[in-house]
């Protein structure tokens, strides 16, 4: 089993070119399932459609119904994968039905809210002006963490005030910046990078303390650390600077498409979502602001 998801991991990356993000995910969710077989007394694939109704029952009780989701969609990926190939017969998983996990809208951050995050970095030193700017670039632009923590130094336009994005499946994309974000990027590139960076120098631009670079769990750690000193009781991950980002546009009247493709969203319904939360912050102030709200 362990050489088959090594294999079936290679395709993903070799030949769908699926983002590593999303392999690793895939690749975490078929561990669970070779652990799952191997305290069942499996030595080969189930193909009896019983066999995985039982194992979903089992993850039911332990994930989330968006983790569910995700790991049937490696499974059937896998099991496609392995009937082209050969390893079985039938595929059991084309009978098992899809969950629609009900979507929830995305915690955002009000705008006094990113200021107050944006004010705790201490910019007078390298990590906190390297803080600075990396929560800057993402409220600005939307960036993915995964897309901040690749970007390298000659995807920087920063004289055009564009970036060049590389994004789920390789796909690149140009992404404004505004003149702040643009300022704070320079000014970490001027006064922070230079005293953080070791030989050879790295080609990402936004590096750790010790000059290699920066992982998403290393900016993960950093914004847990400001958002706490900034008082904001808010589940806060990256990505809700993202949804901030895109929510803000869409309330001061930005067009969906624009806002689809500044994301860097193969499907629009993605975006969509943002529409709802734009309604209800019509909504919310509709309520607030009308003597008969």
């Amino acid at each position: 089993m362990n050489d088959l998801i090594a294999d079936f991991v290679h395709y993903l990356d070799a030949e769908r070119g699926l983002a590593q993000a999303t392999q690793d995910s895939y690749q975490r969710d078929l561990k669970r399932f070779e652990k799952w077989l191997d305290n069942a007394g499996m030595t080969t694939l189930p193909v009896d459609n019983g066999d995985m109704l039982a194992f979903f029952q089992h993850e039911a009780t332990e994930l989330s119904a968006t983790s569910m989701a995700r790991e049937q969609s490696a499974l059937r990926k896998f099991y496609k994968y392995m009937l082209r190939q050969g390893v079985v017969t039938s595929n059991p998983m084309e009978l098992i039905d899809s969950p629609k996990p009900a979507r929830h809208l995305p915690t955002v951050l009000t705008g006094d809210e990113v200021n107050a995050l944006l004010a705790v970095p201490d910019t007078g030193k390298p990590l906190g002006l390297r803080n600075r700017a990396i929560f800057e670039l993402m409220y600005a632009t939307g960036m993915r963490v995964s897309e901040v923590v690749n970007l390298r130094l000659d995807q920087l336009h920063l004289s055009m005030s564009l970036i060049q994005v590389i994004g789920k499946g390789d796909k690149e994309r140009l992404v404004p910046i505004s003149d702040q974000a643009s300022g704070w990027v320079q000014s970490y590139l001027t006064n922070s990078r230079p005293q953080l960076i070791r030989q050879p120098n790295p080609p990402e631009v936004f590096v750790n303390f010790h000059g290699r670079k920066l992982t998403r769990q290393g900016i993960w750690k950093n914004l847990k650390v400001d958002i706490n000193a900034a008082g904001i009781d808010k589940d806060v991950t990256p990505h809700t600077l993202r949804h901030s980002f895109a929510t803000t546009l869409l309330e001061n009247g930005a067009d969906l498409r624009i806002v689809q493709e500044i994301l860097g969203h193969a499907d629009v319904s993605t975006t969509q979502l943002y529409t709802h939360m734009s309604t209800s912050h019509i909504a919310a102030v509709y309520h607030k602001t009308h003597p008969r709200g």
